[in-house]
This record gives structure tokens, C-alpha cells and sequence, in this order.
């Protein structure tokens, strides 16, 4: 466990820390064809708020419940994997095939290729502006783009969340598949993390499970996030004085 004077010791503590400076930036988000997305505190927790109480009311999210994340390093990964954190549940990130990596069940399916999945399904369309998932939907599929807005701003109600869960569980090229448990999560991400405050450029091309880790950390040390995708990163990386640019613009110091 995380013992540093004011540290977050669980996900509920870390949105505190995030509504301490509601204003400032957290997240910021370069997508594919210019795409560029910014949530402040305030709103990174409003929308972590909104999908903790639709997994909750939805799918009886709670401690024990395993919610397999299949969407790519992206803000909205983010957002659903602190969601079903909050929530007390247990994130899987899913193998190269999309099954869980341990080989066991999943209780319910976040994801943007629903009609590759059976059971309780979430379908997410990543775009910012998209107001319902583009494509088809299996039967009973909820689709997040209508259904999260309608969820309320604040947590209504979790269950207690058990430190001896798994809060991560990953394929085993990313980490062992038992994982991170609960009680752990915030001491195991902030190792990660920058110097306290920092606003840190993430690539889109590190393994979710590390992305996730560094941006915890990053956000329990009062830091914020630039986020790029894969092909943004890319691009970055080959178009040095784009790059220089994007600092400069963003502020970034790590």
C-alpha cells in the first residue's frame, strides 16, 4: 500500500485529487485525422462518475465482477477502466484474440466490435462527437454513446471495494495474468508516475496495461496527461519539429 503523506490509497481518493483543481486539464487526447479531445478534472470524473453507475445499475458491477475492457489506448479506455475500478470490479484487458487471458469468464464486455462477443455487452464508439455506435448491435447490446449521458454526474452507490480483489488482470506479455489487486493498485501504479505535477506525453503505442499504470500514477502525483493515438505517435515520431510543436502547445515537461 501507498504510504506518502496525502497520497491516494484507492480510485475513489484519486477523483478527489482530481477534483482538487477542477479546472485544470487531466487528459488530452490527439487522435487519428486531427482529432483533439481535453477533459479537466471536473469532467474526466463527471464521465468516470457516469459509467461507474451504468455498469453498477446496468450489470451489478461490484467486487468479484470481471468487466473485460477490449478497446484500444484511447481517453474513453481510460474513463471505462477507472469506471469499472470505481465500481469495486475487476478490469481484463483482453489477449490478441479478445478473450480474457486466464481463460476464464467475463461478466459483462466493454468493447468496439460488439458482434465479436456474446453476454452482457457494452459497445463504445470512440469518436467524440458520436451519438450512437456505427454498426450493428448483437441483442441486448447497450450502446454507451446514448446510454452513458443519461447516467447521473455522482456516484449514486458502490459496494465497498475489497482489497484482496484483482483490480487488473492482463495478458501475461504485459504483466502476470493474477494481476493487480485492489489494495495495491495505487502504490503499483504510482511507481510509474513523473515528478509530482508534471504533464506527461504518453505514447498511444506502449500496452494498455502500462499506459493505464502510468496515467494513475501520473494523476495521483496531481499531474496531467497528453495522450496521443498509435498513428499520432507515429507521425510524432517521424516529424520531429510536429512534435517540438506539441510540447510547446501542451505544456509537456515529461
Amino acid at each position: 500500500m501507498n504510504t506518502a503523506p496525502g497520497a491516494p490509497a484507492t480510485v475513489a481518493q484519486l477523483m478527489n485529487v482530481l477534483l482538487r483543481e477542477p479546472g485544470r486539464p487531466r487528459i488530452t487526447w490527439y487522435g487519428d485525422d486531427g482529432e483533439r479531445v481535453e477533459l479537466s478534472g471536473a469532467v474526466l470524473v463527471n464521465w468516470v462518475s457516469k459509467t461507474t453507475n451504468l455498469l453498477v445499475e446496468e450489470f451489478d458491477a461490484a467486487p468479484g465482477c470481471r468487466t473485460l475492457i477490449d478497446l484500444p489506448l484511447h481517453w474513453r479506455t481510460a474513463v471505462w477502466s477507472l469506471g469499472a475500478l470505481r465500481a469495486g470490479a475487476t478490469v481484463v484487458l483482453p489477449a490478441d484474440d479478445g478473450s480474457a487471458p486466464d481463460g476464464r469468464g467475463v461478466d459483462v464486455v466493454v468493447t468496439t466490435r460488439p458482434q465479436e462477443h456474446s453476454g452482457d455487452v457494452v459497445a463504445v464508439a470512440l469518436p467524440a462527437l458520436a451519438r450512437r455506435f456505427d454498426g450493428d448491435l448483437p441483442p441486448g447490446a447497450v450502446d454507451a454513446a446514448g446510454a452513458v449521458m443519461t447516467y447521473a454526474d455522482q456516484i449514486l452507490w458502490t459496494s465497498e471495494t475489497d482489497p484482496s480483489e484483482p483490480a487488473l488482470v492482463a495478458p501475461a506479455a504485459t504483466a502476470p495474468v493474477q494481476g493487480v489487486l485492489h489494495g495495491d493498485l495505487l502504490a503499483w501504479a504510482e511507481r510509474t508516475s513523473p515528478e509530482a505535477g508534471a504533464r506527461l506525453l504518453l505514447d498511444g503505442r506502449r500496452p494498455v496495461l502500462d499506459a493505464l499504470a502510468t496515467m494513475i500514477g501520473t494523476w495521483a502525483a496531481g499531474g496531467s496527461v497528453v495522450l496521443t493515438s498509435a498513428a499520432t505517435a507515429a507521425a510524432l515520431e517521424a516529424d520531429g519539429e510536429r512534435r517540438e510543436r506539441l510540447v510547446a502547445q501542451e505544456g509537456v515537461t515529461a
